[in-house]
């Protein structure tokens, strides 16, 4: 029943995502029998990312594992250089988090969006 009913979202064009992969009730039979376009890596991971070595692993073998499966990564809680430093190495796709932008009010994003049409780069 969930099945078709995400399958006739992805039809109708829907951009489907497993949000915070690695936690909670996202499983793998999730990934390998729904139709998802996305993996979001769960904050918890990625704000501890530069001090324990497990949290990495774990973040590099989910992006490792969307990759294979043809979905694309994002990482949620970004809020460090080091942090998308190792993210990027790892080849995630996207990153989120106030590293990138805190939270804008509607005139300021429209500002931020025309300065940062091309993408962000970080220092």
């Amino acid at each position: 029943m969930l099945a078709d009913i995400i399958t006739r979202f992805r039809i109708k064009g829907f951009v489907l995502s497993i949000d915070d992969f690695g936690t909670g009730y996202a499983s793998l039979s999730e990934l390998y029998n729904l139709p998802f376009n996305e993996v979001k890596v769960d904050k918890s991971f990625v704000m501890e990312i530069e001090s324990d070595s497990e949290a990495k692993t774990i973040a590099q073998s989910v992006i490792t594992l969307a990759h294979n499966l043809g979905l694309e990564v994002t990482a949620e809680g970004v809020e460090t250089k080091g942090a998308w430093d190792i993210l990027e190495q790892y080849g995630c796709d996207i990153a989120q988090g106030f590293y990138i932008s805190k939270p804008l009010e509607e005139k300021v994003l429209k500002e931020w969006l025309l300065d940062h049409k091309e993408g962000f780069i970080h220092p």
